[in-house]
């Protein structure tokens, strides 16, 4: 897999407004972008995006060379798209309801992505961009094998922003 450098992500998002598809980095870059510089490399890049927008994201891709990439937890609400270089796009499909809340899967999961979720600003290379906001990368990255990416991510969040470190993380 090709790293996904942050001249990628800027193109992606590039990409996507260009269609109007509103998208929020998610995962380890949204981290980096809260964070205001990259912290580490990416595999690939996490990205919220409105089920509505969904067959216009993946037609755009797939004109670009991106095929579904394999994965044993693909999902009609979480798959990843990669390309022939190796860059990868991990979708996560929301549905947004009247309160702005994303509805993430079936409904009677209760899965969601709070409003607050959705309100995150960061940057990458010095540009603006919507993100998940800190606290809740924070709380999505709990309940879960833990990596060391996993915890120099959530440390570094927590100390930025002043959010108490998850007991998990204290071991």
């Amino acid at each position: 897999m090709t790293e996904m450098t942050a001249s990628a992500v800027l193109d992606f998002i590039d990409l996507m407004e260009a269609r109007g598809i509103r998208i929020w980095l998610d995962g380890g870059w949204a981290v980096d972008a809260c964070l205001g510089s990259q912290t580490r490399s990416h595999a690939d890049l996490d990205i919220v995006i409105e089920a509505r927008h969904l067959d216009l994201a993946v037609s755009t891709l797939r004109a670009l060379g991106y095929r579904p990439a394999p994965r044993d937890d693909t999902r009609l609400w979480n798959f990843a798209m990669g390309d022939p270089e190796g860059h990868e796009i991990d979708f996560h499909v929301i549905v947004l309801d009247e309160s702005g809340r994303g509805i993430y899967g079936p409904p009677e999961d209760g899965d969601l992505y709070p409003a607050e979720a959705l309100a995150g600003t960061g940057t990458v290379e010095g540009r603006a961009v919507v993100c998940i906001s800190p606290e809740y990368l924070v709380k999505f990255h709990t309940g879960y094998a833990l990596h060391e990416t996993d915890r120099a991510d959530v440390s570094a969040l927590c100390e930025k922003f002043g959010i108490p470190l998850p007991a998990e993380y204290q071991t």
